[in-house]
């Protein structure tokens, strides 16, 4: 408790300073959070639980090459609690989010999206019920991360028709399912698939065939931020645009794969020298 306590003292701190510098007209350094739940997009850095790295994080840093605007990736706590430090304005960007009507509302979307984003229903090993939509789901009980959207589209009929817990973790919710506590969980299914094989319960799991919704992700700037302006909303736009047409969020995926998965991985298949006899 005392190091998470640390962790968010320190983070408060360095949003309050991104602010100051914001208001002072500075706004060399933008501050950017997200989702530390998202891999290989984004996930707390091993070695700095203030931090977040993925691959989120330097195809931004790419998209600003050459503005002298320099990228601060924080991690702020869970993803319920990232986007309300975008709303408030107290960090300025989200490294990725969905589109939604509610999110339009404190959010400017920079345009193009990055990656396409399946999401799909986990289930427990060997208990897979048959699945042709969304009305298969009604007599089920799910289970997700709090705050986390599927589309608009999904959001509506799911808060209409369907009874999906929503809790704090992605552990959480694999722990619920587990436990027999829930028929399913729903989540986005490559970032669903690392967080599984970091509990080690790949195996104890099984996908639905069929994705629930594709949607695209894109990163957000906050209508109260300080630094929201014509001319970051231009610089980014034009530099996504770049690394897009570039197949940069492709390769950077892909690496950011493999180093998620790198950390799972015995020591001697991360390279690690053999002894010879």
């Amino acid at each position: 408790m005392k190091r998470l306590a640390r962790s968010s003292l320190a983070a408060l701190v360095l949003l309050g300073t991104a602010q100051a510098h914001a208001a002072e007209g500075a706004c060399e350094r933008i501050v950017v959070t997200g989702n530390p739940q998202y891999p290989p997009v984004l996930w707390v850095d091993p070695e700095n639980e203030d931090k977040l790295i993925g691959a989120g994080v330097e195809l931004l840093e790419l998209a600003l090459e050459g503005t002298g605007i320099t990228v601060e990736v924080m991690n702020t706590g869970p993803w319920s609690r990232a986007q309300e430090e975008v709303r408030s304005g107290r960090a300025d960007m989200l490294a990725g989010a969905f589109l939604t009507p509610e999110r339009l509302t404190y959010m400017d979307y920079i345009h193009p999206s990055y990656v396409e984003i399946p999401s799909v229903l986990f289930v427990r090993k060997g208990q897979a019920f048959p699945y042709g939509g969304w009305d298969d789901l009604q007599s089920k009980r799910g289970s997700t991360l709090v705050n986390n959207s599927f589309g608009s589209a999904f959001d509506t009929y799911a808060k209409d028709h369907l009874d999906i817990e929503q809790v704090p973790s992605v552990e959480q919710s694999f722990r619920l399912l587990l436990s027999d506590r829930v028929d399913y969980v729903v989540y986005e299914r490559y970032q669903g698939l690392a967080i599984a094989e970091g509990l080690g319960i790949t195996d104890e799991l099984d996908v639905l065939e069929g994705s629930l919704i594709n949607e695209d992700l894109y990163y957000t700037v906050s209508h109260n931020s300080a630094c929201n302006s014509p001319a970051l909303r231009s610089a980014l736009a034009l530099g996504m645009h770049k690394v897009v047409s570039q197949g940069e969020p492709r390769r950077l995926l892909e690496k950011y794969r493999e180093q998620w998965a790198s950390q799972f991985m015995p020591e001697a298949r991360k390279g690690a020298p053999e002894v010879s006899e």
